[in-house]
């Protein structure tokens, strides 16, 4: 009985490593989106004085507005699921919509992790 829990321990672990290797891939490919759309707004420096007060905008934004990653979700998701609720994790992936964290839009972070917060 042992040898079968070691193996679906090593089954979640698999799965964990994927949904990573996931986050991993999705940052870097909104990398390379970010640096596209760098280098279309480095062409035009005759407007470079334009571009400053936009920038201190979104930075004054920012923190009021701290939305949640991927990888913040993910870490608290993972924890809940080492604390013996994997099962719930699952459950609350499902009850909004997706077999994986990938998956959910990430407009539903802020109350998928409320709810794992709960567990």
């Amino acid at each position: 009985m042992s040898k079968i829990k070691l193996l679906l321990d090593v089954v979640q672990d698999i799965r964990s490593l994927a949904d990573s290797l996931q986050a991993v891939a999705d940052a870097v490919a909104d990398n390379g989106a970010a640096e596209v759309g760098l280098t279309t707004t480095k062409e035009p420096e005759k407007a470079g004085k334009a571009e400053k007060p936009a920038a201190k905008n979104t930075a004054k934004q920012e923190p009021e507005e701290k939305t949640l990653t991927l990888e913040e979700v993910r870490a608290v998701l993972a924890e809940k699921s080492r604390s013996g609720h994997t099962e719930e994790v699952r459950e609350l992936l499902a009850k909004h919509g997706a077999d994986k964290l990938s998956e959910i839009d990430p407009a539903e972070y802020a109350a998928l992790l409320a709810e794992a917060e709960v567990l």
